[in-house]
């Protein structure tokens, strides 16, 4: 009876040891931050804005990814504290790419506008192409899927909120991704993810019909 219980005693003990290898051994990968101002990325105790910050990651730092979500958060690794004991945190995955960035984009540089505000040149190029662009938009007759096709096999292609390469990026689509094209301007597809519902903006140079 007494070799019983101390086999089992083993066995609980020897499984209570690997469970922390099991709980992190599906990691998503390795991702870099990328924000578009160069500016640091919050890292927050749940996968939700508010006052839940728990610390913040440089441009540029490399992160372990745990799991990425549809709602637009990803589950990274996080240290906890300065014995090395690592637990789990939340960003927003669309400051995620899979590739370390070369270096911060540049500041742009401001000039004055009318009325003593103060706007950037860079905002009223964007502001201009995003207009020319929407003024050539109109709705597909019939949605229809393209895939991803970056300029190099290991990359990505943005996807952003408006037909600008000016506009934010609120996702990247690696080679092959599929999307369904909803409707176009004349240089960009509007388009849906099928697996997370996103709708954003892609350049046509950048996919493929098949």
């Amino acid at each position: 009876m007494k070799k019983q219980i101390i086999s089992l005693l083993l066995i609980a003990v020897m499984a209570a040891m690997f469970l922390p290898t099991v709980a992190f051994a599906d990691y998503y990968g390795t991702q870099w931050v990328y924000t578009d101002n160069g500016k640091s990325l919050n890292v927050r105790s749940t996968p939700s804005t508010g006052n839940n910050i728990i610390g913040s990651l440089k441009y540029g730092e490399e992160v372990t990814v745990v799991e990425m979500y549809s709602n637009g958060w990803a589950q990274i690794l996080w240290q906890q504290n300065a014995y090395g004991e690592f637990g789990v945190a939340y960003v927003q995955r669309r400051f995620l790419v899979n590739h370390k960035p070369t270096s911060q984009p540049a500041q742009p540089s401001t000039v004055p506008a009318s009325g003593g505000t103060v706007a950037t040149a860079d905002l009223a190029k964007a502001f201009s192409t995003m207009n020319d662009e929407f003024r050539t938009g109109k709705l597909v007759a019939k949605p229809f899927i393209v895939y991803a096709r970056p300029s190099r096999a290991s990359g990505w292609v943005n996807l952003r909120w408006a037909p600008s390469t000016e506009a934010e990026r609120i996702a990247t689509c690696p080679q092959g991704k599929q999307l369904t094209v909803i409707g176009e301007t004349r240089n960009w597809y509007q388009v849906q993810d099928p697996q997370t519902g996103m709708i954003g903006f892609i350049s046509r140079q950048y996919v493929s019909a098949q």
